[in-house]
């Protein structure tokens, strides 16, 4: 099960404002608005990606890295790898 069940609706409700967001720059497109008007659309529409994005890496670090480390092993260490290299993405992005 994943660590974000819980708060599954909460998630799917952003995601949906998000994509409303996307949707609303396409037509901005459409309509040839002005440049810097559908810039500061996608500024918005990038810190609430970054924002969920961060929010998700929380959940995962705070319930499936947590869980794993307490285990220990080489699942821990997967699971620290895995967090790892999500952040350094998110980082790069």
């Amino acid at each position: 099960m994943a660590s974000y069940s819980g708060d599954k609706d909460a998630y799917l409700k952003r995601l949906r404002r998000i994509e409303g967001q996307i949707r609303g720059l396409q037509r901005m497109v459409e309509e040839d608005k002005y440049c810097i008007d559908i810039l500061t659309q996608v500024s918005a529409a990038t810190k609430a990606l970054q924002s969920f994005s961060l929010e998700l890496l929380d959940e995962h670090l705070s319930s499936c890295v947590v869980d794993a480390a307490r285990a220990g092993g080489r699942e821990a260490e997967i699971k620290v790898r895995e967090a790892s290299d999500a952040i350094a993405r998110l980082v790069k992005s």
